[in-house]
């Protein structure tokens, strides 16, 4: 038997440009991302929200784009980590990522970094307790936290000075 499932448009701000698309309602927002727009920074590690290699910004809050669908961001405004760089210059996270070597095999770091810029929009001078909890949601196989956490630090600090 074959069905033929009716397609939606929907309609969402991605890094400051506005898109439209026709697609399944199935189509979950990570694939939306990757496929639809070709933004392909943000990762697919695991379909089931542990890992947080999918992690984006919708309407400011972090969410794992592996579990949500794109219809669910139907007029919504969405931050992935392409956003993070304007005009040619690096976000001082992933300035600090790369000087503090809070990167290894870089799988998760496009949710990290996600996840960094939302704490330190919520909480600008968190302490290293802070931090942890504000990456817990993601998972770094290469067990880089250490760097990670000094990384977020470093950003931290450098976002206060500027």
């Amino acid at each position: 038997m074959h069905s033929s499932e009716q397609k939606v448009i929907v309609e969402m701000t991605v890094n400051g440009a506005l898109y439209q698309r026709e697609i399944e309602p199935r189509t979950l927002l990570v694939e939306f991302i990757r496929e639809e727009l070709g933004l392909t920074g943000t990762h697919i590690g695991c379909d089931t929200s542990y890992c947080g290699a999918c992690s984006i910004v919708l309407d400011g809050l972090l969410i794992k784009s592996c579990t949500t669908l794109a219809v669910q961001a139907d007029g919504g405004v969405v931050e992935t980590v392409e956003g993070l760089e304007k005009d040619g210059a690096l976000h001082p996270l992933q300035s600090a990522f790369s000087e503090h070597h809070g990167l290894q095999c870089g799988y998760c770091t496009p949710g990290m970094l996600m996840a960094a810029k939302t704490l330190l929009e919520e909480n600008p001078q968190p302490d290293r307790d802070q931090i942890c909890k504000g990456i817990a949601g993601n998972v770094c196989r290469c067990t880089g936290y250490v760097n990670i956490i000094k990384a977020v630090d470093a950003a931290a600090k450098t976002m206060q000075e500027s």
